[in-house]
C-alpha cells in the first residue's frame, strides 16, 4: 500500500526502541493484524466477567475500560487511561485480542497501554470516552510497535489519522447515548467523500485534498480501492442487532458496541444477538430471528447535541 512508505522516510527498517536492534512492524504488518478483525464485534468491558461473557458470545476482541461511555456521559469529570492492573486482568481472562484507551495526544498513556502488553491502543476515537489531553496533534502511531484505532467523522479526520499511523479506522458516532444515528451520518459521510474522490481528475484530487487537509497520495489510493485502505469499523450508539446490520449494510467492516450490551436487560443473549446479526445483515428473515426475546435495550439518548442542550462530543476532534 502507498501508506507504507509513509512509515520510514530514509528507506531503512526502524528500531524498536527498546536498545535491541529489533526491527519495529512495518505499518503493513500492523493494519494486517487489525484486517484479522474484519467482520468481527469488539465490545466495550470493565471487568473480567464482562470479558468472558463477550468472549463467548464471540466478540473478535474486548476494549478495556474502567467506565463505559453512558456512565462517563453521566458522572462527568476528565476520563484518562484505565488502570494498567485492570488491563491486565482482563487480559489475562481471555484469548482474544484486548484493546485499551490512550487520549489523544497523550504520548506516555501510549508507551504505558504498549508496555503492558495491549494488543491494540484506541487513541481516544470519542472525545466523550476519553478527554484529550493535546489540543493540537495527535500520537505519532508510528512510532509504536502497538496498532492504534482512530475515530472519524469525515473522509478528511481519516485520512489524517491514517497518515500519523492509524491501522485501523471508525467512525467517533455518538458513544454511550444508544442512539446510532450520528454512527450514520459520519458512515455516510465517509462513503460520500470517497465516492466523490473516485470520480475526481488528478488535478480534483489535489484540490480534495486540500479541501480536506489529507495527503493527496492517501487520497489517491482511496479513490483507487473505493474505499479507506485500512479497516474501517463503526462506534458510537450502536445497541442493537438491527443497529450492527445496519452499519454492516452501509459498508462497515465490524463493529464496536459499548454501553449497548452490559446496560441491556440480558447481556449474554444481546452480546450473542449483535455477533449473529453483524454475520447475517442481508438476511432479514434471520435478524428477526436474532432480533426477538432480548428483552430491553439500553435507554439511550433520543435527542443529542443542541435538541439535548449538549455539545457533540464528535464535533470535539480534529
Amino acid at each position: 500500500m502507498a501508506i507504507e512508505s509513509s512509515t520510514q522516510t530514509n528507506g531503512t527498517a526502524a528500531t524498536n526502541g527498546n536498545g535491541n536492534g529489533a526491527s519495529r512492524p512495518t505499518f503493513a504488518v500492523k493494519a494486517g493484524l487489525a484486517q484479522m478483525l474484519k467482520g468481527g464485534v469488539i465490545m466495550d468491558v470493565v471487568n473480567a466477567e464482562e470479558a468472558r461473557i463477550a468472549e463467548a458470545a464471540g466478540a473478535c476482541a474486548v476494549m478495556a475500560l474502567e467506565r463505559v461511555p453512558s456512565d462517563i456521559r453521566r458522572d462527568g469529570g476528565v476520563a484518562r487511561m484505565s488502570d494498567p492492573k485492570m488491563i491486565k486482568e482482563i487480559m489475562e481472562a481471555v484469548s482474544i485480542p484486548v484493546m485499551a484507551k490512550s487520549r489523544i495526544g497523550h504520548i506516555v498513556e501510549a508507551e504505558i497501554l504498549q508496555a503492558i502488553g495491549a494488543d491494540y491502543i484506541d487513541e481516544g476515537a470519542a472525545p466523550l470516552v476519553l478527554t484529550p489531553a493535546d489540543p493540537a496533534l495527535h500520537v505519532d502511531k508510528h512510532a509504536f510497535d502497538v496498532p492504534f484505532v482512530c475515530g472519524c467523522k469525515d473522509l478528511g479526520e481519516a485520512l489524517r489519522r491514517i497518515s500519523e499511523g492509524a491501522a485501523m479506522i471508525r467512525t467517533k458516532g455518538e458513544a454511550g447515548t444508544g442512539n446510532v444515528i450520528e454512527a450514520v451520518r459520519h458512515a455516510r459521510a465517509v462513503n460520500a467523500q470517497i465516492a466523490r474522490a473516485a470520480s475526481c481528475s488528478e488535478i480534483e484530487l489535489y484540490n480534495m485534498a486540500k479541501e480536506l487537509s489529507a495527503p493527496v497520495d492517501l487520497l489517491r489510493e482511496t479513490a483507487k480501492l473505493g474505499r479507506l485502505p485500512v479497516v474501517m469499523f463503526s462506534a458510537g450508539g450502536i445497541a442493537t442487532p438491527a443497529d450492527a446490520a445496519l452499519m454492516m449494510k452501509l459498508g462497515m467492516d465490524g463493529v464496536f458496541v459499548g454501553s449497548g450490551i452490559f446496560k441491556s436487560e440480558n447481556p449474554e443473549k444481546l452480546a450473542r444477538a449483535v455477533v449473529l446479526a453483524t454475520t447475517h445483515y442481508n438476511d432479514p428473515v434471520k435478524l428477526a430471528e436474532i432480533s426477538t426475546g432480548l428483552g430491553e435495550a439500553m435507554r439511550g439518548e433520543g435527542k443529542l447535541g443542541a435538541a439535548a442542550g449538549k455539545e457533540m462530543t464528535a464535533d470535539r476532534g480534529y
